[in-house]
């Protein structure tokens, strides 16, 4: 078991700082290179992927084990360029100090100034290291000037014969200690840098490795050393896949330990509950690995087993991390070459998605597009070979386009009713403006003898589950507090589902009452120039009606710092160039969101037409004359069950009466005629539950409302854990073991149940329609989507609201589902068949029919 005390140590810097190379410098000093690696010669130990040799630069980040003193050293060396600093920003989480390397002959710049703030935001301990000392620079002094004004004044130099002092300076309580001693202990400066009132700094070459040496010793003698607790916890911070594609978990154990073969319980992105086995840990350095059968608290490993982890997560006893504070400003759609399926593609790209969250690969169903959010052209293009090389896939990336936000003005309140037969569930928001850059909270001011508590806490949980979209672009929302207000239940009917469909519908018909403000990205910006182009740099912020200081003198150059909206600075850096003949230097960072000065002209453009994003409906579902009825969002205070809580209604106002509305349900012939056109002749089933008993079958029938269900066959297989691993040895097993699972659901439901599977990809498929015992399975022809086939399904039977679809929220959006028409995620699918299974047990129990069981569950078989 590895239990010995380990100290993860990350390492940061600004592109071309000298990184990689002090790293190296590190690794061969303690004896675990033997041959000093050069990035320039391409021989690097960490940065081994071939993208990163070829351009000199990391990545991704690596992981490469050490010793240090008396314990063992975790070197995770991060990306340097501005466009990963998303994957710096991860590995950030699972630190125990860090190492910022500062360019001897550049001092502190822009990007500097950034990793110093994420090291302040994640609390994380630093030393720094100044290199390329051996090159011509300021010089020492001057370096060390820098790092006090504009990182942090608790910046100490280790290499001079003050450095006691200046210690001292950094706590009173130490300084105390000094005066009285004239020694300051080891641990003394622990406690300081574990605290960040003490920044150490060293000076050198990694080149050259002078300084190097020094360096490793002090972080042997005063890097933090945590405690830890004894029950397990671990810390997701990356997923990637080996050379054999294996998903690889990559998370530092921050409590207890963890065995191969143990059962870790999580939940992955939809909330669904898993458990799965760790079948093997892995301790990495550089493209090598260690296998390890047990690992202690404050290791960090790559773990295999896990199929939905993502990056940010908490197992065992930790806690999931805050959202990430650095996100793209850019969109860009994917051109695919001729002949490439888009749907084909979909799924592999996915696997990117999972490994940088941050590339919110997100697929347009109306117009068979793949867009990818980027945080720069250099991302851009390893994004390209990336997609080459791991997919065998050329893809283009057009210009790209601005991510905007929404936020509102004035305070609202939305209200979403759903109650289609048999499911009831009314909520009430108060939405709120807030100031900029405090993104969305959620809170509640319900009474719990009004609602519940538990259906607040759903109703909580659902405003955060979901990125929910303006009604100006269909950008996401920001910058507001949603307040659940007030709500009501069923005490018979209403389910978890409802109160989903009731608190979407509440928040988009607040945001159409709404005064709606279009946000934009901004950049802060360094701008630096020769000194005989300041003007034109000057005009050209005040041409982006952006904000800028005084300009600063920099060496040859002047800096010009300040902000400005992304849309303008976009293509700035092919441009600046051109007129500096290539001296102009350009830093950008991602500082948050505010008002479109163009909003009008932008959203006319995008053309976005709320009312039609049927995605996203603010229209609510009311119960009239026996069927569902869709009211439109304008119209539903004047349906709603509750009083307004903004605008309690004067007594002698009468709520008007209904009008008159015709059932829409479709008469079960009609249905029938339907059935028996797509999938010839319906066979009954002899094991109806009339046979068993009446008073059985009557609490059976009254347990739900009977609904069409169509099913999207590939989809759910691929959803679920257990088919997904039988699909990999036998699909059409798979297929069967599913059609088994859906005839006992109809068989106890009443519902009808078409399951669809995609035949698109499959030249010549004719496709087929038939019926398996008591449910329909059709079979796409070539050329047809599952997609495509269930749209046309819903176009005939969907004249109801008693018409569900399940399917996969990752793969497929339907893109003409009308409104009622419920939609069902393959986990909420998954439990429904779990808890039908046991109210059969339930009913059996109370009417001593345990005889009948198996032919209850099981549709397939024939009553003697």
């Amino acid at each position: 078991m590895k239990n010995e005390r380990n100290t993860v140590l990350g390492i940061l810097a600004h592109v071309d700082a000298g990184k990689t190379t002090l790293s190296e410098a590190m690794l061969f000093l303690s004896g675990k290179l033997k041959t000093l690696g050069r990035v320039d010669h391409r021989s690097s130990f960490l940065d081994n992927h071939t993208l990163e040799r070829q351009r000199g630069i990391t990545i991704f980040s690596k992981q490469a084990l050490m010793p240090l003193g008396e314990g063992s050293l975790t070197l995770l060396d991060t990306p340097g360029h501005a466009d990963f600093s998303a994957e710096t920003e991860r590995t950030l989480r699972v630190l125990d100090c860090a190492v910022l390397v500062i360019s001897g002959t550049d001092g502190v710049q822009a990007h500097t100034e950034t990793l110093w703030k994420l090291l302040e935001r994640y609390a994380v301990p630093t030393f720094l290291f100044v290199t390329k000392m051996d090159l011509p620079g300021p010089g020492r002094e001057a370096v060390m000037r820098e790092l006090t004004e504009r990182l942090s004044e608790r910046c100490v130099d280790f290499g001079t014969a003050e450095r006691l002092e200046s210690v001292a300076l950094c706590d009173e309580e130490t300084m105390e200690r000094y005066l009285e001693t004239g020694e300051i202990p080891d641990e003394t400066v622990r406690r300081l840098v574990a605290s960040r009132r003490l920044f150490p700094c060293f000076f050198g070459s990694g080149l050259k490795t002078d300084g190097v040496g020094d360096f490793l010793d002090a972080l042997a003698r005063f890097a933090p050393r945590p405690q830890y607790g004894e029950d397990f916890s671990a810390r997701v911070y990356k997923i990637s896949r080996d050379a054999q594609g294996n998903r690889l978990t990559w998370f530092k154990v921050t409590g207890g330990s963890l065995r191969v073969r143990s059962l870790l319980k999580y939940a992955d992105a939809s909330g669904e509950g898993l458990e799965e086995k760790i079948s093997a840990l892995r301790l990495y350095s550089g493209a090598k690995f260690e296998a390890c059968e047990e690992l202690g608290a404050g290791w960090v490993c790559a773990a295999l087993g896990l199929s939905a982890t993502r990056p940010g997560q908490g197992l065992g006893a930790a806690a999931d991390a805050e959202s990430a504070l650095l996100e793209p400003v850019m969109s860009y759609r994917l051109r695919l070459e001729k002949g490439t399926d888009p749907m084909l593609l979909l799924p592999k790209l996915m696997q990117l998605d999972q490994e940088d969250p941050q590339l919110h690969i997100v697929w347009n169903p109306q117009a068979r597009e793949i867009s990818v959010q980027l945080m720069g052209r250099v991302q851009a293009e390893i994004f390209q070979s990336l997609v080459q090389e791991r997919f065998d896939t050329h893809v283009e990336l057009d210009t790209g386009r601005v991510l905007y936000r929404e936020t509102i003005r004035n305070t609202v309140e939305g209200v979403g009713h759903f109650e289609p037969l048999r499911h009831y569930a009314e909520v009430h928001l108060l939405l709120e403006p807030l100031p900029q850059g405090s993104g969305l909270c959620f809170d509640s001011i319900c009474p719990e003898d009004a609602l519940d508590r538990n259906w607040q806490r759903l109703i909580l949980t659902h405003l955060a589950e979901k990125q929910h979209r303006g009604v100006l672009t269909g950008a996401p929302i920001t910058d507001m507090r949603i307040t659940l207000a007030a709500g009501r239940a069923h005490i018979k009917h209403t389910e978890g589902g409802d109160f989903r469909e009731a608190t979407y519908r509440a928040v988009r018909q607040g945001l159409m009452q709404a005064e709606s403000v279009l946000l934009e990205p901004w950049y802060s910006f360094v701008l630096e120039v020769p000194a005989t182009e300041i003007g034109r740099a000057i005009s050209d912020v005040r041409a982006m009606n952006g904000s800028f200081s005084s300009p600063e003198e920099h060496g040859e150059y002047l800096r010009l710092e300040g902000a400005a909206p992304a849309a303008k600075l976009n293509g700035y850096m092919e441009e600046l160039p051109a007129y500096t003949h290539g001296r102009g230097r350009l830093s950008l960072t991602p500082c948050g969101y505010r008002p479109c000065a163009e909003q009008k002209r932008i959203v006319e453009e995008l053309g976005y037409e709320p009312e039609r994003d049927a995605d996203n409906p603010a229209d609510s579902v009311f119960c009239a004359h026996g069927a569902g009825m869709n009211v439109r969002w304008s119209e539903v205070p004047q349906y709603m069950h509750l009083e307004s809580v903004l605008k309690p209604r004067r007594e002698e106002e009468v709520k008007p009466a209904l009008p008159r509305y015709r059932s829409f349900d479709i008469d079960e012939r009609e249905l029938e005629a339907i059935m028996e056109r797509e999938f010839g002749p319906i066979r009954r089933p002899e094991y109806r539950v009339r046979q068993v008993n009446a008073a059985v079958a009557n609490e059976l029938r009254t347990v739900r409302k009977k609904e069409t269900v169509i099913v999207d066959g590939y989809n759910l297989i691929f959803a679920w854990d257990e088919l997904k691993t039988l699909a990999a040895e036998r699909l059409d097993l798979a297929r069967e073991r599913l059609m088994d699972i859906l005839s006992g659901y109809a068989g106890f439901t009443g519902d009808k149940v078409i399951l669809v599977f995609d035949g698109f990809r499959t030249p010549g498929n004719p496709g087929s329609r038939s019926e398996y015992h008591n449910i329909s399975v059709a079979y796409t022809k070539d050329g047809e989507t599952g997609d495509a086939y269930i749209e046309r399904i819903v176009d005939e039977i969907g004249r109801n609201y008693t018409v569900r679809i399940v399917t996969s929220d990752n793969l497929i959006r339907l893109s003409a589902l009308r409104s009622g028409v419920l939609r069902c995620s393959s986990g909420e699918f998954k439990g429904e068949l779990e808890w039908a299974l046991s109210q059969i047990e339930e009913v059996l129990k109370k009417s001593n029919f345990n005889a009948h069981k198996t032919r209850l569950i099981d549709g397939t078989r024939r009553n003697p």
